[in-house]
């Protein structure tokens, strides 16, 4: 386990019983070099110097160390990983993690814990809540989706708070080989799960879209996107040799010139970046400084 760190301080304006605001991330990277961790950690820092919030930091490895956070923290992130979201089935790890998510679920069905357990699943941990909770198909796509792309709001859900700020479409990157399709309805009306968003449309192509977003319920939410992704990050990233040589292999110059661009447009990835993450930061303090 990485060792804690307090950030910030406590703002004078929330009053609350605790002096401190625990977070939980749980580290699903498999130890694969990305940018994720170091876009987490500085969400949350620029959260707490800004609110002028003290914020305690754990981090837990999941797949390699079989890690994962008690119920004593007050919000919990969930990453991005590599590899196939299907072939955990019945691993260790996964099991482990899937009997964290159940003790969440438990502890805040139970009616004496009055403040309740926010979560936020990104990319290949929303595949895993989407086969948890049975709300939808996870399945292999026919070629790799990378790069920025634009998102759509489900018109009837449109006003989750998470997404306050936002247009309708927003852009997000986007880098995964898998995807959420074919809503169960079913199993989401039991659970109380809502689609928030789903990609482009593409009626050139017949294929359904994917989901991009779901409330999974109240408490938890996820997307197939990255929104902790920043453009200083990703622009490192496509600019490296080898990934620079790749992706124009693969798309051609002119569509890593086009990502270049969208990356460094403040009304894009910027956008997103301060806007997701935040407000889940923001309401996930509110609701426990409202309980205090």
């Amino acid at each position: 386990m990485v060792p804690s760190y307090k950030i910030g301080n406590l703002a004078p304006s929330i009053k609350m019983n605790q002096q401190i605001i625990k977070i939980a991330i749980l580290n699903l990277y498999e130890g694969t070099e990305n940018q994720g961790m170091r876009c987490l950690r500085e969400i949350i820092h620029d959260f707490s110097t800004t609110n002028n919030i003290t914020l305690q930091l754990e981090e837990f490895d999941v797949r390699l160390l079989k890690e994962t956070p008690g119920t004593e923290f007050d919000l919990y992130i969930s990453t991005g990983g590599p590899g196939n979201p299907m072939h955990s089935e019945n691993s260790d790890w996964e099991n482990i993690y899937f009997e964290w998510l159940t003790s969440m679920i438990h502890f805040n069905e139970n009616e004496k814990n009055h403040i309740k357990k926010n979560i936020f699943f990104i990319c290949h941990s929303f595949q895993l809540a989407c086969r948890y909770f049975n709300v939808a198909q996870v399945i292999k796509r026919k070629s790799t989706s990378f790069g920025v792309f634009p998102v759509h709001f489900i018109e009837e859900n449109i006003n989750d708070v998470i997404f306050s700020g936002l247009s309708n479409p927003f852009y997000a990157v986007d880098n995964r080989d898998y995807q959420v399709v074919q809503p169960n309805e079913i199993n989401m009306k039991k659970v109380g799960a809502k689609i928030l968003a789903i990609e482009k449309d593409r009626p050139h192509v017949q294929y359904e879209r994917a989901i991009m977003a779901m409330r999974f319920n109240k408490n938890m939410i996820g997307t197939q996107f990255h929104p902790e992704a920043d453009s200083i990050g990703m622009t490192k990233y496509l600019s490296a040799g080898e990934k620079k040589t790749l992706v124009i292999q693969n798309y051609g110059e002119e569509k890593w010139k086009s990502m270049i661009d969208q990356l460094n447009d403040p009304e894009k990835i910027s956008l997103t970046h301060d806007s997701i993450l935040p407000a889940f930061l923001q309401l996930s303090i509110l609701n426990h400084s409202d309980e205090s």
